[in-house]
């Protein structure tokens, strides 16, 4: 089954559910750390994606030319 591309919103919106229900510790051992690796792609999408507009916005406002 092909995943869908999340958006950062969505990413982050399940990022905080799987957090919130790890937390709670109302799940098995098994589902916990199938929810913890999906938490850990979901956290490599959010930083990649805040990474990328970092660089789009230091290159819009000119400051990338500054440093050079």
């Amino acid at each position: 089954m092909a995943k869908k591309k999340l958006s950062f919103e969505e990413a982050l919106e399940r990022l905080r559910a799987i957090a919130e229900t790890l937390e709670r510790g109302d799940v098995t051992l098994e589902e916990s750390i199938k929810l913890f690796g999906e938490g850990t792609e979901l956290s490599k999408l959010c930083y990649e994606t805040l990474q990328t507009a970092e660089q789009k916005i230091t290159e819009l406002s000119g400051l990338g030319e500054a440093e050079e």
